[in-house]
């Protein structure tokens, strides 16, 4: 499956000869670093995620946001790619770092077998996404509580059904390491931290020791 990434820089208020710029170019950064998230893989899901920030004189990125996305994984890796950017920018001398640059990042698949998966099932993929994050989150503060000792034990059963509901099963689980294990190969280690982080709080213990070498 080929993961094609694109990105358009649009700042706002600029004129051509002050805008800054990435070395290499922000598209070819993209590109090379993007881990298509493993929900929108699987549900071929594409979309153009809005992403707003700023950049100070030494060129790193802050203040950054999702200023118009989907709700879903693709927004979080949108954000994921524009951080990891920070530092690299190059900025003319007289640089207004109040500016809002605003960055859309067009995610599309193309050689994939999305057969059967047309418009309106992608749809439905993405209100289940937004309809789920709710339930993910139960389980994240279940297991948070559990580890600081300050939980009801009877709900678990709840807790390991809504786990198998949601497919939050040991092979997913792996599959999120992997992405964090791609994220620190590229010396993103707060991302590959969070993925580490969210294994161990869907109450795992897969991702323990690659929480005490990388996220202590």
């Amino acid at each position: 499956m080929k993961r094609v990434l694109a990105a358009i820089l649009l700042l706002f208020g600029l004129s051509v000869q002050a805008q800054p710029t990435l070395k290499g170019g922000l598209e070819a950064f993209i590109n090379s670093n993007i881990i298509y998230p493993a929900y929108s893989w699987q549900n071929c899901i594409q979309g153009k995620i809005q992403i707003s920030f700023k950049l100070n004189s030494n060129g790193e990125v802050y203040a950054s946001k999702v200023s118009n996305g989907l709700g879903i994984d693709l927004d979080r890796e949108a954000l994921r790619l524009i951080r990891m950017s920070s530092g690299r920018w190059k900025v003319p001398a007289d640089y207004d770092t109040t500016y809002v640059l605003i960055v859309p990042v067009n995610f599309t698949l193309s050689g994939a077998d999305c057969s059967g998966k047309g418009p309106l099932e992608r749809e439905r993929a993405i209100a289940a996404y937004k309809a789920n994050e709710g339930l993910t989150d139960a389980i994240t503060n279940f297991y948070r509580n559990k580890y600081n000792g300050n939980y009801n034990a009877a709900e678990e059963p709840k807790i390991t059904a809504l786990k198998k509901e949601l497919g939050y099963d040991d092979a997913y689980l792996e599959s999120v390491i992997k992405e964090g294990q791609k994220k620190l190969r590229q010396k993103d280690k707060e991302g590959a931290c969070e993925d580490f982080l969210f294994v161990k709080h869907m109450g795992s213990s897969l991702a323990d020791a690659l929480l005490a070498r990388y996220c202590n």
